[in-house]
């Protein structure tokens, strides 16, 4: 429970409220009224229902499917609290949408990654709260404090408990060049050898596995992502592990479960035993599929927003 200060308060937009509830629950608070709305030509229409005049206030709201949709519902509400005098306004974006595009990877592409930054702090937010942003240097493209959490924090000690004495039987693998640095914390984490696998994706959502770095043989592998999207990159290079490499079990983890398109179909038809996800964004429904286990992140959310209010170091946890 915290009790020092100004008055800090938990609103969400439509995108997640379950996990905001149970971030309020934890610091002993109710979720704070507001209601998100829409006019019938599809403008977001926002009304908050108390004061927020000097209150320190996060507003939970993760930018998934409907990407658009909730990234409005968020800049809104941010501008809501901005105009209504509050002390200082913490967007809690659990998983950051847009941050693929964090550069410019051929001629004429928007950095829609900075424009979504800029449209955050324009709307009024002073600190940004996220897990696992898809590239870490988009933490720079803010002019405001950005706590970047560590998903790896909540499923390497999950995995080490799996683990245990077994060391030998097991290695980590990277699903493609730009998630080895993920897949090494987690290495270094659980001291488990590492793999990579080394692909060439011929267009957006689609994607060729080529070769195998490291060996998998008669090992239990651990697939380990940011995200996971359509699915493709995850199912080829699980089929890539079993078929080339002759590993004995592959397990997956990614801290977003994003799961659009034929993703559910793809998984479920894959070699892939259990894929273990983390609910910065909401899987419910027909998406819940046996192979699919939901882990929570509520209480590291938790314990970062009662470090931020109370002007608390957060660092440690992202160690």
């Amino acid at each position: 429970m915290i009790s020092h200060g100004t008055k800090i308060k938990i609103f969400t937009g439509n995108a997640h409220p379950r996990l905001a509830k149970e971030i309020a629950e934890q610091l002993g608070l109710p979720v704070s009224k507001s209601t998100v709305s829409k006019f019938s030509d599809g403008e977001i229409a926002i009304s908050i229902g108390e004061t927020v005049r000097g209150c320190d206030v996060f507003v939970v709201q993760p930018t998934c499917y409907p990407v658009n949709d909730n990234l409005m519902e968020l800049l809104i509400m941010i501008d809501a609290f901005k105009r209504a005098s509050a002390g200082r306004i913490t967007a809690v974006i659990p998983y950051f949408g847009y941050a693929r595009q964090d550069r410019k990877a051929k001629a004429r592409d928007p950095i829609s990654a900075r424009l979504v930054a800029d449209l955050i702090e324009a709307a009024g937010a002073d600190r940004v709260l996220t897990m696992d942003l898809h590239a870490s240097q988009i933490q720079g493209f803010f002019n405001i404090p950005v706590d970047n959490l560590l998903g790896t924090s909540i499923l390497s000690p999950f995995f080490a408990e799996k683990v245990g004495a077994s060391v030998d039987e097991f290695v980590v693998v990277s699903p493609d060049l730009g998630s080895v640095s993920r897949a090494r914390k987690f290495t270094e984490k659980l001291d488990l050898p590492l793999a990579i696998i080394d692909k060439r994706r011929q267009k957006a959502n689609v994607s060729e596995v080529m070769n195998i770095i490291g060996d998998v043989k008669d090992k239990k592998v651990m697939l380990v992502d940011d995200m996971i999207d359509t699915a493709g990159t995850l199912c080829n290079a699980a089929r890539a592990l079993k078929e080339i490499g002759g590993a004995k079990d592959i397990f997956a983890c990614a801290t977003h479960g994003v799961l659009s398109g034929p993703a559910i179909e793809r998984i479920e038809n894959s070699p892939i035993s259990k894929c273990y996800l983390l609910d910065t964004v909401p899987v419910t429904g027909e998406k819940l599929i046996d192979k699919i286990e939901i882990l929570p992140v509520s209480h590291m959310f938790t314990e970062a927003i009662k470090r931020i209010y109370e002007e608390a170091s957060v660092s440690d946890l992202f160690s």
